[in-house]
């Protein structure tokens, strides 16, 4: 049993790094194929997409469906454990708005 000083590092070793998130934010707008993911996170690799999603459903966050067909279809969505993880995801984009607005103005988020 792993012990921690205070929650958020328990938070952080699951949703930590540059990435996860993202996934995250990704999968409550809707269930994603990797390839879709890929394509609305550009700079990320395979390998690291791949590593993360993984990590995600190793944690109980992400739920990985392999469907029975020709050729492989494998969608990513998230757990209802992953669903409790929303409103602080939704905090976390509101003060990221809010922060891109405060720190420059010629900053703009890229849909």
């Amino acid at each position: 049993m792993k012990q921690y000083n205070i929650p958020v590092e328990a938070a952080l070793e699951v949703i930590g790094g540059k990435w996860k998130v993202v996934i995250l934010c990704h999968l409550i707008k809707s269930k994603r194929r990797t390839s879709e993911l890929k394509r609305l996170m550009p700079t990320i690799t395979q390998k690291m997409l791949t590593q993360q999603l993984r990590e995600l459903e190793s944690d109980g966050v992400v739920n990985r469906i392999i469907y029975n067909q020709v050729p492989p279809k494998v969608e990513y969505e998230l757990t209802e454990y992953g669903w409790s993880l929303k409103p602080a995801l939704d905090m976390l984009c509101a003060w990221g708005e809010h922060h891109i607005e405060k720190t420059s103005p010629n900053n703009e988020l890229v849909n």
